[in-house]
């Protein structure tokens, strides 16, 4: 259930300041566009809707999209902010809001945006503890954003098409308030996947054709389809073309696929600089109707109707087909995938629907699998990791009273 927001007193421009370097701190000090800030660093707000609910239309609403922050939410003017592109650039640019509006041409794109701690409860309860939020299985929307290209940006600011071949990286970066672990928000992703002409990544202005609420970025939000959520920085203020990936502990220390074996934060240590970040979203699938321990009346004619999503796995979209099972995965039957109306699907969720004719009992149990243009199929269990990242097991509703 989402919960109203709580507002708190506006970050004073001394806070605002700590921990920066100087060039920072001239740069916030001259537009100081932070009005007011809701939560806080020690109490952020992170919030999902019910799977239910969230499945009921394509284009997820604004204010029931999940929350996923690491800090407060600054709110900020339009008129003074500016997103600075530097580094292995030719012409540095310091970009309005305005000129992200009025100085490129506008892209639209609907992708799904997906944490990567979407159905960390699953993991926990299927395999065994894991640490971080008690994510359940509706840490995702799927939303139409707008703004200009990423790679238009990029090439205005003196980026050769063929830097693509020297293994750069474009790092994301929000200054504006201080998270839990870090100073700042960081992100990253290669510079090939940001001048890809098919990749659609944009800096988005819009979302669901409305200026973006402030909890998702208000004014100026990176969206990168099929990368997982965390490198999708809100609130961007920085883009620097690097040859190293984000220094920032999220970047870092956080959101990667740990091996096994590692099994506290001391045995983790060794593997940090090892393991590579996470990048492409896993396909997966959700059964959202009916819900675990739900009591199911079936129909006249001794049908029950199950409901979900499924997210394609990176930039191997669309989802092509779904199934469902109610025999433990002994033999499966075909969903019916819903047609959106919203054109290219390479990037966005679908929503299924499937008729099954199930005996009744107790303790039943229903599973989903996705498949996608690119080949990958969604698997059975996924792998345990002890940050509780990336799972992409068979979808479940678990514990089902059929009557």
């Amino acid at each position: 259930m989402l919960t109203a927001p709580v507002f708190t007193d506006a970050i004073s421009l001394e806070d605002e300041l700590y921990g920066r370097s100087k060039a920072e701190r001239d740069t916030i000090s001259s537009s100081n566009s932070i009005k007011q800030v809701e939560y806080s660093v020690d109490k952020p707000l992170n919030r999902e809707p019910s799977v239910k609910k969230l499945v009921a239309s394509f284009l997820t609403p604004a204010d029931i999209s999940f929350d996923r922050n690491h800090g407060p939410i600054p709110h900020l003017s339009a008129d003074s902010h500016r997103v600075q592109v530097d580094g292995l650039v030719s012409n540095p640019l310091a970009l309005s809001v305005h000129q992200l509006a009025r100085e490129f041409p506008q892209h639209e794109v609907v992708c799904a945006l997906a944490c990567a701690g979407n159905r960390r409860h699953t993991m926990r309860t299927m395999l065994k503890e894991v640490e971080g939020i008690d994510w359940g299985d509706a840490a995702v929307m799927n939303c139409k954003w707008k703004g200009p290209r990423l790679r238009d940006v990029l090439l205005r600011a003196g980026v050769r098409e063929d830097a693509r071949k020297d293994g750069l990286y474009v790092e994301f970066s929000c200054y504006q308030v201080k998270c839990q672990d870090d100073d700042w928000f960081g992100a990253s992703v290669s510079l090939e996947r940001c001048l890809g002409e098919d990749g659609d990544a944009i800096l988005a202005l819009e979302m669901n054709d409305a200026p973006l609420p402030a909890n998702h970025g208000y004014p100026v939000r990176v969206i990168l389809p099929g990368i997982v959520g965390a490198r999708w920085v809100k609130w961007l203020d920085r883009i620097t073309v690097s040859d190293h990936e984000s220094p920032n502990f999220y970047q870092q220390l956080d959101y990667k696929v740990l091996p096994p074996t590692v099994v506290d934060q001391e045995s983790a240590q060794p593997f940090w600089e090892q393991i590579p970040p996470m990048s492409d979203m896993p396909i997966n699938s959700v059964v959202a109707v009916p819900e675990d321990n739900e009591t199911v009346v079936l129909s006249s004619s001794g049908v029950m109707e199950i409901k979900g999503y499924a997210v394609p796995n990176g930039a191997g979209g669309p989802v092509t087909r779904v199934q469902v099972s109610m025999d433990g995965g002994k033999t499966w039957i075909d969903a019916r995938i819903e047609e959106s109306g919203q054109g290219n699907r390479r990037w966005c969720w679908v929503l299924w629907t499937a008729a099954v004719c199930p005996e009744r009992g107790t303790g039943r149990e229903v599973l989903s699998r996705a498949f996608d243009a690119g080949g990958h199929v969604q698997v059975e269990h996924s792998q345990w990791n002890l940050r509780g990242v990336g799972y992409d097991g068979y979808g479940r509703a678990r514990n089902l009273t059929i009557i």
